[in-house]
Formats: structure tokens, sequence, C-alpha cells
């Protein structure tokens, strides 16, 4: 199957300057008190973990991201996230982001083209510093989950993403404040928070291919 153009377009994009936390800023919760307001630049002392954004084309040439819901009795569980998780000792980012997927979901690092890292990601209440890096998969791939770590291996179109049919906003009460939380619609359990933070710099690139396209 040959290569989706915008799989093309993003191998040259994110050499170059890319949206950055304006685009996390898009999906960003907002507390009704400004003086909760979320530091988004990491201390020194934040802990470095990554995450892989995996995408394939499915056989309606759509563009398809994978996405975990995690277990309850874990950390971050019960929401969506990208397969992912703390580095170990002496562990490079990208060696993080590939045995964490391959461990949560099976999925096969030498079958993961990585196309590069995007605008890492500073999580507060946990003190960690999130290296997102998109992978690849020329076919879609034959998953499976570790149930320990994952409940459901969730995939969804980009495209249906970016056309913002299933953004929305509500107002929720979240640790000592009440936030207005923008997220996507996509399941049961909302597309929220660093997960979503993360994936709209994405959307904002696919976006930018859109425009280059003319679509």
């Amino acid at each position: 199957m040959p290569e989706h153009h915008f799989i093309s377009f993003l191998r040259k994009r994110i050499e170059k300057p890319l949206p950055g936390k304006e685009a996390q800023k898009k999906m960003l919760p907002v507390p009704i008190n400004e003086s909760n307001a979320r530091k988004l630049t990491a201390p020194d002392d934040a802990t470095p973990s990554s995450v892989l954004i995996p995408i394939f084309m499915d056989e309606y040439e759509q563009l398809n991201v994978i996405l975990t819901l995690r277990t309850s009795g874990i950390h971050h569980g019960g929401q969506i996230c990208f397969p992912g998780g703390r580095s170990e000792q002496n562990e490079e980012p990208l060696e993080t982001a590939l045995r964490e997927s391959h461990e949560e979901i099976g999925l096969t690092p030498l079958k993961v083209q990585i196309l590069g890292s995007i605008t890492s990601y500073y999580l507060q209440h946990t003190n960690n510093q999130i290296s997102p890096f998109i992978g690849y998969l020329q076919e879609k791939p034959v998953l499976t989950r570790n149930p320990n770590e994952v409940e459901e291996i969730i995939t969804v179109q980009l495209h249906s993403l970016a056309t913002e049919d299933k953004l929305t906003n509500e107002r929720w009460d979240l640790e000592h404040d009440s936030f207005d939380v923008p997220y996507w619609d996509i399941h049961e359990v909302p597309l929220w928070g660093a997960t979503a933070m993360i994936l709209s710099e994405l959307l904002e690139l696919y976006k930018e291919f859109l425009e280059e396209q003319g679509k």
C-alpha cells in the first residue's frame, strides 16, 4: 500500500518549527480560578516520560491513531492515553516510547517507522515531562493488549478529529477547582487532558497539510 501523502508531508514538516504550546493550549482545561492555572514549563526535577503516537492507514485509505484506555487500577487509570510511560534508568526517550508500546499493546518496535518527535508536554500534577514520538505503521497492526495496563485498544480516524465534529466543552469539578474542559467525544470515556493537548499539535500539522492540498 502506497504511503499516505500526509505521512510524506510529516517527514519533512517535523524538521521545521512546530506549532508547539499554542497548539497544545487549544485543549487545555482552564480553571475558573485563574490562580489555579497549570504550569506548562517543566522544572529541572521533572520525571522524563515518553509516549508513542502510532498512526496507520486502514483499508479505506484513512489514517487512524491508536490510543489506549487504561485499566482502573494503575496510574491515569480509566483515562484514554497514548501508549507510553516513565523512562527507566539510562533509557533514551524513544526507547521508552517503543518499550512501553510493546509492553502495553504488543506493538513490535521493528514495524514502527519513527517520523520524529513533536513538542514535549509538562504534566504538572505528576511532575512528568512527556516526549511524544510519531510512529507510522505501513499496515493495520495486529495488537494484543496487556490486561494489567490496558482495558481497551481504541482507534480513531485522524480526519474525524480534525473536522471538530466530535469536539465539545464542559465544566467539570476537578481537584480543588472547576475547569472548562475541552474534549473529544469519541468514546464513553472522554479524550481530554495531556493526551488531547499532545494530539492537538498533530492535528494542527494535519490541518496545514489539508490547506497545502487545497482541501
